[in-house]
């Protein structure tokens, strides 16, 4: 009898810890936005709390939860795992749930939900995605464990945000990075000062200061759990570089001064005062003034062409020169086609293909 009673109260305990561990949060919108609710126990009926039928989202934070579309665990019915569901229209289950309870034992797989993909973020250690790479999944308080402190360049972000900082511990600046591609840490002033990196959590909230400059969209090519997968044969790769630039530089040079061929201006008046005070002194009465306009028309005619038969010097000066040269180095990513059940599909790589190409029941490309 008496070890009897230690076994309930151990199933007691047992129980009261599972349910103590348990904790789910459901969310009126996908991607965790709007209205929302946690708990840490079965909830029999939605309708109590005024959320029937009104969950779209869900975060698991601890154990696993069984959520049902009927009041009271009836009706269609899913397990999910620790993790975080950004729509529950993936499982069929959007705004219709109406039930939820913590489960501490494995059930069948067809009885669980198609477990998310976990946060993921990769550093890389130079620009453009290149160079030994570092990829995190969880928390990490210090790069220097993994021989990477201070050297990420790039990154490429998965799933959700994420929180990189410049000293270990999340401490010194920090920024939030997106999910996305960020081909070039330079333009947020962290390039090679990243120590240490945090998931954030779905439904927290920042000012726009804190986040890095929106990222180029990224494709999230993991594989899915329960995925059905085929192998396509490559039709085509093509190497597809940047737009070709403008490359301009100054040249010193010599360049000869135009001949002048238009009238002196200045040497017309010059010449036309001297002629004028030339021809008052040779003429008298009407005589003198006849050859002093008479003067004044011959010096200026003499001053004007002064100069005109001349050959000026060249000049030294700085000349700038243009071409339009293609684009450098490696190429910005590949453009691969393949065919898959009859329909063309594209994909852009960052490195070239082999022969196939791994692609789900829909044609989306898998690595």
């Amino acid at each position: 009898m008496k070890a009897i009673l230690h076994w309930a109260l151990a199933l007691s305990a047992a129980l009261i810890a599972s349910q103590a561990s348990a904790q789910v949060t459901f969310y009126e919108h996908n991607n965790f936005e709007g209205r929302a609710f946690t708990t840490n126990d079965a909830v029999f009926n939605f309708n109590d709390i005024g959320f029937n039928d009104r969950a779209s989202s869900v975060v698991v934070s601890h154990g696993q939860w069984e959520v049902c579309e009927h009041a009271e665990f009836h009706g269609r019915c899913f397990i999910l795992r620790p993790g975080y569901y950004r729509s529950l229209g993936e499982m069929g289950m959007n705004d219709r749930l109406s039930s939820a309870r913590p489960v501490d034992r494995h059930h069948e797989e067809n009885r669980y939900a198609p477990q998310p993909l976990a946060p993921q973020i990769t550093f890389y250690e130079r620009d453009g995605f290149q160079g030994r790479a570092f990829n995190v999944q969880s928390d990490i308080t210090n790069f220097q464990q993994f021989g990477f402190n201070d050297r990420a360049s790039s990154v490429i972000v998965f799933g959700d945000r994420w929180e990189a900082c410049e000293h270990a511990n999340f401490e010194g600046r920090c920024v939030i990075l997106r999910p996305g591609r960020y081909p070039d840490l330079n333009s947020m002033g962290v390039n090679n000062q990243l120590s240490s990196v945090r998931i954030v959590h779905p439904a927290a909230r920042y000012d726009d200061r804190r986040y890095a400059p929106p990222p180029a969209p990224v494709y999230d090519w993991r594989r899915r759990p329960q995925e059905q997968l085929y192998n396509v044969n490559v039709s085509a790769t093509r190497a597809v570089y940047a737009a070709p630039q403008q490359r301009c530089w100054i040249e010193r040079e010599q360049v000869a001064q135009p001949q002048r061929g238009e009238p002196n201006v200045p040497g017309a008046v010059i010449g036309g005062v001297v002629g004028g005070i030339l021809g008052h002194q040779i003429g008298g009465g009407s005589g003198k003034d006849i050859a002093t306009i008479g003067g004044v028309v011959l010096g200026a005619a003499v001053g004007a062409n002064a100069g005109r038969d001349n050959h000026p010097a060249p000049v030294t000066q700085n000349v700038q020169r243009c071409t339009t040269v293609p684009a450098q180095g490696r190429p910005e990513y590949w453009d691969v086609t393949y065919y898959f059940r009859g329909v063309e599909h594209h994909v852009q790589m960052t490195a070239p293909p082999g022969p196939t190409v791994l692609v789900n029941e829909n044609g989306e490309p898998r690595l």
